[in-house]
Formats: C-alpha cells, structure tokens, sequence
C-alpha cells in the first residue's frame, strides 16, 4: 500500500512539474512571438479589407515571411482581445517595428488615411476625374456614365450635378468608394449653402439657395484674387438688378462645352445656348462650377458700390468701372493686344450703349 501511495505521489509531482513546464514553455513561447520584430526592411503596407479576420490577417503575414508562430498571436487575440474589433484598413507596417507594436496598431484601428482635394471653381467632370485617379479608392461609377447617370445613381434631387458639391480635402480609407466621397461633399454643400442663406442681405435679385449656388459658381470662375470676390459679386448683382445681361465668358465657355479649344471667338458670344450670358437673361439654368464657401457668401452678401464692369489686369486682378466709358477706357489700356481669350465683363468689341452685345 506504501509502495502505491509513493507511486501516486511521484507521478502527481512529475504531472505538475510537467504542467508547469509546459505552461513556462507556453509563456516563453507566447512572449517571444509577440516580441518578435517584423521582417521588414522598408515601409509596408498589411491589408485588412473589409470581411478579413484575426486568423486572416495573422495567417498573411506569416505567409509573406513578415512574422513567426501566427498561431500564437493568433490565441494572444482571442484570448486578451476577443472584444476587439477588427478595423478595415491599411495599416503602416516598420521597420523596428515588433508583433505587440502592430497589435496595438491593429487594436486602435489606426489606418492609413489617403486624401483627395476636389478644387474650387472645378467642374463635375473633373471631380470625377479626380476621384478615378485616386490612389486605392473603390471606383463604383464608371468614368463612361454622363454625369445625368451618376446625379441618379446617388439619388440627387437634380438631375444636373453641376455644383451640387462641396470642393474641400477629403480623407479616406481602404474600403471607401467614389460614392462616399461624393455623398459627403454633396452634403457639405447642402450645409454650406443653407448657412450662406441664411446669412443673406436683404434685396438681392436672387431668391432661391439655387440661384445663390448659380450665380456663386459664376463668382468663382471669374475671381482670380480671393478679395476681389465681392466685388466681382457685387457687379452680377447691380447688373441682375437693373435687367442688365451678365455677359461673363466662363458661362460661355461652360455652354460650349468640348466645343471650347481655348478661346472664345465673336461667333460664339453671339451663339446661343442656355448658357451664353450674352444672348440669354438672367443666369443660366444651373451652376457652371463648384464654388467654395467665400464665392457662396459673396453671391448672398455683395460689396456695395455702383461698379457695373470689370476688366482682367493679366495679374489676376481687375480694373473696376462704374460706365461703359471707363470700361472703355479700362480695356484701351490693360487689352488692347490681347488674344480673343481675354475675361473681361463684357468685353469691349461688341457692346451698345447699355452695355449689352450688339
């Protein structure tokens, strides 16, 4: 019975020492592959799209010879991390970088963040132009849909999606769409515009947010200096006040379409389209560009003054005129030898008494 009894107790002794054994080999084992440091010797990039797993994700870097014992890290996860979610993303991967250091990288979700900047006075073309180019974006609207197209795939309450969008820098992630990016900078504008409304002067010619956002969008394609914005927003108005023609090149060429190679020709100011300002009254049906938030508050809040024509400098700047003679004059000076691609409003060879196009 003795002799059992000391079997007994030398083999729980053995299972103990063994359990502990392997327990201080588990440990060994565990905080060697956490404190392993990454194979890498530049900047990397670990994927996690959108469906991926811990399993996954450790399984890949293995594989790509970035770390070892991915089945350690793996239970580390599951066993201190199980309520961590696993954020879609790029993540940064360094050099002296360690399994424990991507971990917590992993565990904060601190992806890699790509931006794109959509411009002021851009069109919808070329914003879609933008966003096929941007670097590991989901392009969900192909390029060959009209821009009609795209207005209905995002569910706009128009169908012309011009300046219906707000320019600005936008960030985005692995997984983002063209979509996200346009719903965000169409909402951006709907509060943008709403603010600048609300703000409004009293007695504008304008009375609608739309025409706001028109004739924003006409400021911003003819300011070449951001403090002469209301100005330039002051001369439209006076001119939309007095039943005066706007007269503003960049209407012109927005309603030429890919007609305009560069310069505007006097067959094409007497052309008519919906958008030739020359031909038509009032402002063209729809905005001919995306304008930012100072041509937004300038359409709503004019400068005062009795200016009704302005004239290019060639620095970006203009000569501001209260008379056609000025005007004249203005233009004499600062125009003479120029090309027919000059901005000026309007410009000098075509004008009767009243200022409009004969």
């Amino acid at each position: 019975m003795k002799s059992i009894i000391k079997t007994a107790v030398y083999l729980l002794v053995f299972i103990v020492c063994l359990a502990g054994a392997v327990a201080a080999w588990g440990f060994f084992t565990l905080q060697s592959a956490l404190n392993q440091p990454l194979e890498v010797e530049v900047v990397d990039v670990l994927d996690v799209p959108p469906g991926s797993t811990p399993a996954r994700v450790f399984s890949s870097l293995e594989q790509r010879g970035i770390i070892e014992r991915a089945g350690w890290v793996r239970r580390y996860w599951q066993w201190q991390m199980a309520d961590t979610v696993l954020h879609v993303g790029e993540y940064r991967v360094e050099p002296g970088m360690d399994v424990r250091a991507l971990l917590d990288r992993l565990q904060r979700g601190d992806v890699i963040q790509r931006s794109i900047t959509l411009v002021e006075g851009w069109n919808f073309s070329q914003f879609r132009d933008a966003l096929a180019g941007a670097e590991r974006l989901e392009q969900t609207l192909p390029r060959e849909w009209s821009n009609q197209k795209v207005a209905a795939e995002l569910d706009l309450s128009r169908s012309h999606p011009e300046g219906l969008f707000f320019p600005d820098t936008y960030l985005y992630t692995l997984g983002m769409s063209d979509r996200d990016i346009l719903r965000r900078a169409h909402q951006r504008m709907q509060q943008e515009l709403a603010d600048a409304w609300e703000q409004r002067a009293d007695g504008l010619p304008i009375s609608t947010p739309y025409e706001a956002l028109i004739l924003a969008s006409i400021i911003e394609k003819e300011t070449g200096m951001a403090h002469e914005r209301g100005e330039i927003a002051g001369v439209f108005t006076r001119r939309l006040q007095i039943g005066m023609r706007l007269q503003t090149d960049p209407t012109v060429i927005y309603g030429m379409g890919e007609n305009y190679q560069g310069r505007i020709r006097r067959d094409d100011l007497r052309r008519p389209t919906p958008y030739n300002t020359y031909t038509i009254d009032g402002l063209p049906p729809t905005p001919i560009a995306m304008p930012g938030r100072e041509a937004l508050r300038a359409a709503v809040n004019p400068a005062p003054g009795k200016s009704l024509y302005f004239v290019a400098r060639g620095d970006g700047s203009h000569v501001f005129s209260e008379t056609l003679q000025q005007h004249n004059r203005a233009v004499r000076n600062y125009q003479i030898n120029r090309a027919a691609d000059y901005r000026s409003s309007p410009p000098p060879a075509e004008r009767d008494a009243n200022g409009g196009a004969e």
